[in-house]
């Protein structure tokens, strides 16, 4: 019988070979699950990083913007005027509903709380811990509009308006979770991680497009450019005891899921009133997409 075993009580240069690499791997495991990771369901009770928005670069934005605005302004532009007024009182009325018509600190609790519930409804479950949403930022601006003109219409019945829009605010949200690791076993490590998002600038064109008489669920369609420009301010802080603050990836990853959805949903329509249902209009955009995916 042959005496070369892998493991003997004489050391061997195989048997080194093979613990140190076993013992590499144990530190290695150990260093991302106590380092970086957490075994704790709330990582973030002993921490007091909160993250907060970087005004003074939302203002720059702002500042630039106005100035363009201002020392670049169109005949065109001013056109719109009317209508940037109407546009700013309507997302002014979403805003105060979304706080529950309450002023200061109290509606501000109502919109954090509201976001919060709709964040844990979406995310994923089997891999993102429960969404605790620390502060909202609603803007107090809307988008606005300018170069109001009529394009040339898909077909004769449907005339269409388009606009150039640019958006910019303070809208943001300040949120922490965890990242949560199912292997080798069920909730192995939680990652922490606490995210700032808040918005740039969003320009892009908008049509509009007046209902067809002959439709059966008149609705005004609003639908934005597919090459439309999205830039968000993103501040993270990822690890337990080791943060690492600001992961470009992290970064990437979150704008480039915030323009995917965006861009899937470039379309919306708004039901007039008296004319037709929610129903009734969205059982013709099932209509309407069930006779792209045949033709």
């Amino acid at each position: 019988m042959g005496t070369n075993y892998v493991f003997s009580l004489q050391p061997t240069f195989t048997q080194g070979l093979i613990l140190g690499q076993l013992s590499i791997l144990v530190l290695l495991v150990f260093v991302l699950k106590y380092l970086f990771m957490d075994s704790t369901k709330y990582p973030f009770e002993t921490t007091t990083y909160h993250p907060r928005i970087n005004s003074d670069s939302i203002m720059r934005s702002q500042k630039l913007y106005q100035t363009t605005n201002e020392n670049g302004l169109k005949k065109e532009d001013e056109s719109a005027e009317w209508l940037n007024l109407l546009l700013h009182q309507i997302v002014g009325t979403y805003r105060s509903k979304l706080q529950d018509d309450l002023p200061g600190p109290e509606g501000d609790e109502v919109a954090r709380k509201r976001v919060e519930d709709y964040a844990n409804k979406i995310r994923p479950a089997s891999f993102l811990d429960h969404i605790v949403v620390h502060s909202v930022d609603l803007g107090s601006s809307a988008p606005r509009l300018s170069n109001g003109r009529r394009v040339p219409p898909q077909s004769s019945d449907s005339p269409e308006i388009e606009f150039d829009v640019n958006y910019v605010d303070t809208v943001s949200v300040s949120l922490s979770t965890s990242y949560l690791f199912n292997y080798p076993m069920a909730l192995f490590a939680r990652l922490p991680v606490a995210l700032t998002i808040s918005l740039s600038l969003f320009r892009s064109s908008v049509t509009i497009t007046p209902p067809l008489h002959t439709s059966p669920a008149p609705t005004l369609t609003f639908s934005i450019s597919p090459t439309f420009t999205l830039d968000l301010t993103t501040m993270s802080l990822m690890g337990s005891r080791a943060k690492l603050a600001n992961v470009p990836k992290l970064h990437d990853l979150i704008q480039h899921q915030v323009h995917r959805v965006l861009a899937a949903k470039g379309v919306w329509k708004v039901v007039l009133p008296g004319l037709a249902t929610v129903e009734e209009a969205k059982q013709e955009v099932k209509n309407e997409m069930a006779d792209a995916a045949l033709s």
